[in-house]
């Protein structure tokens, strides 16, 4: 009987659930042994580690957040951390564990991989940062909050003519401003790849202005070569008016994870136990939109992860 584990690592995201109820339902009606790691590496590392049943994974499906907990640990950054996760993993007799997070959770299953543990990672990150794959889990769900939060700003803004900048997370990756800009008709979005315009930008609102439109929405990523202090201040003296700000912050983290979040944890979740199933070495699971994808982990690691900068001239153009 194999003996496998499931953490989740680093920022939550909505989906991990799913993941985690997939694996282990899976795991076990496929004759497994399964557990679960409490807080990450974290717990890997303090020998936290639980025996899961079916009962353990009902009703949360539909639920954000990890019932295994995360957390970032820094000690695993050690080889000391690592060894002592090593010896954890050996005392459990665990076959493999499958690990569910970001890039930071990506490059701690290397370490482990290095030292002879078979491990297949399935991402799971907001940001959708992680190059070797088009979505990870959580992405959807944040671009979706991001809208519906737009969606309300826009209409508050349109009884106060005002321009509003919302301020969404991607401190290096700007798919979320990327892609909820374009799905709301943001009339700019700022993102940490590209130099911002901020001229351009004024020239779109001041176009707006022009032909009566009511209000303006500016997406920036926290990461941007521009802080939203600095954006307001600009665009407030360059089209003379006041403009808002809204800050979403760890909002888009919460909140009950889309269909294509739970479906695509679901199908990852359930293909890491058939590759371990079947004595796969370490890979790197994914999602192109359609099907799951499969590439080798110390591959994954080196996939950089591409903007679409063609999509923040169709968003100006669409406004």
């Amino acid at each position: 009987m194999k003996r496998i584990c499931v953490l989740t690592s680093g920022g939550d995201a909505p989906g991990m659930n799913a993941a985690i109820r997939a694996v282990t339902r899976k795991g076990i009606r496929t004759g497994m042994e399964v557990y679960g790691i409490g807080h990450g590496y974290k717990g890997l590392i303090e020998g936290d580690i639980r025996l899961m049943n079916i009962a353990h994974v009902g009703d949360i499906i539909h639920r954000g957040g990890t019932v295994l907990k995360t957390a970032r640990c820094e000690e695993f950054k050690t080889d000391k951390g690592i060894d002592k996760a090593v010896e954890n993993i050996n005392k459990a007799k665990l076959d493999s564990i499958i690990a569910i997070g970001g890039d930071g959770t990506l490059k701690g299953a290397l370490e482990l991989v290095k030292r002879g543990i078979n491990v297949q990672f399935i991402p799971a990150t907001i940001d959708n940062d992680l190059g070797y794959c088009a979505y990870s889990i959580g992405f959807d769900t944040a671009v979706n909050t991001v809208v519906n939060a737009a969606n309300g700003i826009r209409e508050t803004g349109m009884s106060h003519d005002k321009t509003t900048i919302i301020e969404v997370m991607g401190r290096n990756c700007g798919d979320i401003a990327l892609m909820s800009g374009l799905a709301g008709g943001a009339d700019a979005v700022l993102i940490p790849e590209v130099k911002s315009d901020i001229a351009k930008i004024i020239d779109k609102i001041k176009e707006g202005i022009s032909r009566q439109k009511k209000n303006s929405i500016i997406i920036r990523a926290e990461g941007a070569d521009i802080s939203t202090e600095e954006l307001t201040e600009e665009i407030k003296m360059g089209i003379g008016e006041d403009v808002r700000t809204v800050i979403l912050g760890y909002l888009q983290r919460g909140g009950s994870p889309t269909a294509l979040d739970r479906n695509m944890a679901t199908l990852m979740g359930s293909e890491a136990v058939r590759l371990i199933s079947e004595d796969k070495p370490s890979t790197a699971i994914g999602f192109d939109g359609q099907k799951v994808t499969l590439v080798d982990l110390k591959i994954a690691d080196n996939i950089e992860n591409k903007v679409r900068a063609d999509l923040l001239e169709l968003v100006m153009t669409l406004a």
